[in-house]
């Protein structure tokens, strides 16, 4: 066994997810289900203005309330703090950093943003001392939208900076002016993508006890990254890492919002320090719209340059990000990951794309499933159905003759090197799904009924397996993306995965265990996988995050399992006296190959017995005991999974609803480990890209002032809104990455809304309508459809007369 090339087995195996028996049956533990031993609750007074000079705050009544027993402020934060809230990507050099604090202590920049912070015997007593804290503001205009921000001389929400602009930077490949001034064809579109966040079941929440003793942190959190948290913990506060723990419970969904580093950690940890006991901060549903990253918004400019046969020979434009108050723990990370990946899986040979991140009064962007990669897919496939309209070519046919081509591979993108695939392959495998499922006999019959039925495609690739340790960092990440696995079979034959990333839903436990059972030969239910814990599970160094879970935390069990293997073997042979060359392992049990029945063997048990209890004259002289091998993946490139979305949608033209009648993904993530949880993990996207789509935004008003703060204005899908989703598979292996393993945790949220918009304009293609706003809410669409049939019929009159 070879470890790119895996025999058929648990590998690729429809098995039962192993951590659904304890999530069902109530079982599981989350952040809010810790309990320590006088444990405190805290809560955090958050400003009510958007922009803001704090004058003064008067904690004192606050203290003098029964039960309270610390209260902290802005000011003492950045005090007790050794550095300000951490941003680890730092892309661009020159970028303006805002360098803040946990809670405000000089200004107030979006609506939430914390400004002191309570804790007592409990929630509803932190509470109402929140209500007893006085503070006075200087209020200061609010910069709401990205041109008021962009406007001369608009409000600063930075004095010292000469403008509301953070950075800038131009992404370059070939020669784009040249390029453009010789094409056949210029197409150019604006799109706005709306405001956005990943709404987990779960809020965020910490525990955190600083024993005054011995000086040491120990926090439980709801977070992606418990490796990260603790570094960064232990950069703002001053303390040395070895003095740090942080533990993961269960984790109620992630979707990237888990994955930043929050203020409300390290205030959780000062609380507890003053006040020697431990403390939870949960926050509420409200909370959670107003200082949860926020993420989606941009503006982007886009313009494709084409010969006239449909070749694609330039592609420019400029992403505007707006961000918000202050930057996240990603900066502008998600905004600059639009702009390198705007081209796509075409081979352009021209680019030029600038990002411009823009600070407003609105809470911070970071973290949502899929980064940057929505916005990049709306970009190019929204302008390519552009070109193929002016050109009078079929989208497909576009897309067709512009994919990049399996020879073309490695491919240079005008930053990162596409490993591997078969795009066309992809497409035509969509399209014959599709052609297969009847779409177009029942758009044409529907339209006999007077019902506007649409066929929608779109194409995307998607960043994988994010880990090349140097390579990010010369990029400006401020930490490493490795992963670490550790794997251990005890004295009895059991097997033990330890790792350092996060189990939040998506089936990372029962994936490892396939990779480790099917390696060393043993039965799935013999092996159990331990997360959540930087004191005894192995470092990872990026955490859960950016579908680097099953390549890198899979590929190095896998190396890691198939040396403790081939140990296994050696000890096997001492016992068998055989060769290990000769020897098989099978369901636990190792024999020699081909000797039939009633041959001697040995079980994974006597291994351990002879490893681990009674070596003499079993344990092969020159081993060493024990059962135990532990590997570092730190890959020389990340993996580019991809695949094809089409949506078949209705269009009700006199209210604007869209509904999805059917939804289809082509897919290729290299060696599949387990197709329903791939499929599983590709519909749940797939659920969040319409809610994208057609439904969720974070709306503020003129005033600086969030209006969407509950689910009955953010709306998310519900079952009865999704259709039904089927998944085609196609396998091209990633060559670097043992196993052939990509990833796939984002892919369902990035080709969606392309599709679904695609799909609303077919339906529309009387009309000649282009959705170029996300969501495409029914208001919107409605004033699209009345606004283009008053422009045809005033056309047809003006014809007429």
């Amino acid at each position: 066994m070879t470890e790119q090339h895996l025999p058929p087995g648990l590998i690729g195996a429809r098995v039962r997810r192993k951590e659904d028996p304890r999530l069902l049956t109530g079982r599981a533990q989350f952040v809010d289900d810790v309990a320590l031993p006088g444990m405190l609750e805290a809560a955090i007074l958050r400003s009510p203005h958007p922009h803001a000079r704090i004058v003064s705050v008067d904690v004192s009544a606050a203290l003098e309330l029964p039960g309270v027993f610390a209260v902290i402020t802005g000011a003492e934060v950045a005090q007790a703090c050794a550095l300000p809230q951490p941003v680890i990507w730092r892309l661009i050099p020159d970028q303006r950093m805002t360098d803040l604090y946990a809670l405000a202590h000089d200004k107030v920049r979006y609506v939430g943003h914390g400004v002191a912070a309570v804790a007592a015997v409990d929630r509803y007593v932190a509470e109402d001392a929140l209500g007893l804290i006085e503070v006075e503001y200087e209020e200061l205009p609010a910069v709401c939208t990205l041109d008021e921000a962009l406007a001369d001389g608009a409000p600063l929400l930075y004095e010292n900076w000469p403008d509301n602009v953070s950075c800038r930077l131009t992404i370059p490949k070939g020669d784009a002016a040249t390029a453009f001034a010789e094409a056949d064809v210029v197409v150019s579109e604006t799109i706005t993508y709306g405001r956005q966040m990943g709404t987990p079941l779960e809020t965020r929440g910490a525990v955190v006890s600083w024993d005054p003793f011995t000086d040491r942190l120990e926090a439980w959190l709801s977070t992606q990254s418990p490796n990260l948290a603790r570094d960064l913990l232990g950069e703002v506060l001053g303390l040395p890492v070895e003095r740090i723990r942080v533990r993961t419970p269960d984790v109620g969904g992630g979707f990237g919002n888990k994955f930043d580093f929050y203020g409300e950690e390290v205030v959780a940890a000062l609380l507890s320090k003053r006040a020697g006991r431990p403390v939870k901060l949960i926050e509420d549903r409200l909370e959670s719209f107003v200082a949860n990253a926020h993420s989606r918004e941009q503006r982007i400019e886009v313009e494709m340059a084409a010969k006239s046969d449909g070749t694609i020979t330039g592609l420019r434009g400029t992403v505007y990000g707006v961000l918000g108050g202050q930057l996240s723990t990603v900066g502008i990370g998600p905004c600059w990951a639009s702009t390198v990946l705007m081209p796509g899986p075409y081979d352009i040979p021209n680019v030029e794309v600038t990002v411009v991140g823009v600070v407003t009064n609105r809470s911070p962007y970071g973290s949502y499933r899929g980064w940057g990669q929505p916005k990049a897919n709306i970009a190019h496939e929204r302008i390519v159905e552009k070109l193929a309209r002016k050109l009078g070519m079929n989208a497909n046919d576009v897309r067709r003759k512009n994919l990049i081509a399996p020879d073309q591979f490695p491919y240079p993108s005008p930053v990162f090197y596409y490993d591997s695939g078969r795009y066309r392959e992809c497409l035509e495998a969509a399209e014959q799904a599709v052609a297969e499922r009847g779409w177009a006999k029942r758009q044409a019959e529907a339209a006999t009924e007077g019902r506007s039925l649409g066929i929608g495609y779109s194409f995307h690739v998607e960043i994988t397996a994010l880990g090349p340790s140097r390579i990010l960092n010369q990029a400006g990440l401020q930490h490493s993306g490795f992963d670490e696995e550790s794997v251990r079979i005890d004295s009895t034959g059991g097997v033990v995965v330890r790792s350092g990333l996060s189990a939040m839903g998506q089936g990372i436990e029962t994936a490892l265990a396939q990779v480790a059972a099917q390696t060393l030969g043993v039965p799935l239910d013999s092996v159990t996988v331990l997360t959540g814990d930087t004191e005894t599970n192995p470092y990872t160094g990026y955490g859960t995050g950016a579908s680097r879970g099953a390549a890198l935390g899979g590929g190095a069990l896998l190396r890691a399992s198939s040396r403790l293997r081939e140990k296994v073997l050696r000890v096997a042979a001492e016992l068998l006296e055989a060769s290990p060359d000769d020897l098989v392992i099978e369901d636990g049990r190792i024999s020699v190959a081909g000797a039939g029945a009633g041959v001697r063997s040995v079980t994974m048990r006597e291994i351990g017995d002879a490893t681990y209890r009674r070596l003499d004259g079993r344990l092969p002289l020159d081993e060493i005991p024990t059962l135990e091998e532990r590997d570092v993946l730190d890959p020389d490139n990340t993996a580019f999974s991809y695949g094809t979305t089409a949506v078949l949608a209705e269009v009700d033209r006199e209210t604007g609803q869209v509904r999805l009648l059917d939804y289809l993904i082509a897919h290729d993530c290299g060696t599949v480990i387990n197709p329903m949880i791939v499929d599983g993990q590709l519909h749940g996207g797939a659920a969040q890209a319409i809610g994208g789509a057609l439904f969720e935004e974070i709306v503020y008003g003129p005033d600086g002032q969030p209006l969407t703060t509950t689910f009955m204005d953010y709306l998310i899908p519900t079952a009865a809104e999704l259709p039904s989703f089927e998944t085609v598979h196609l396998t091209t292996t990633a060559d670097h990455i043992p196993g052939g393993f990509k990833g796939m945790g984002e892919a369902g949220t990035i080709g969606g809304p392309s599709a679904i918009a695609a799909a609303i304009d077919d339906a529309l293609r009387d009309l000649d309508i282009a959705v170029t706003r996300l969501p495409i809410t029914p208001p919107r669409l409605l004033s699209m459809i009345e606004a283009a049939e008053a422009g045809r019929t005033a056309t047809d009159v003006e014809e007429q007369s």
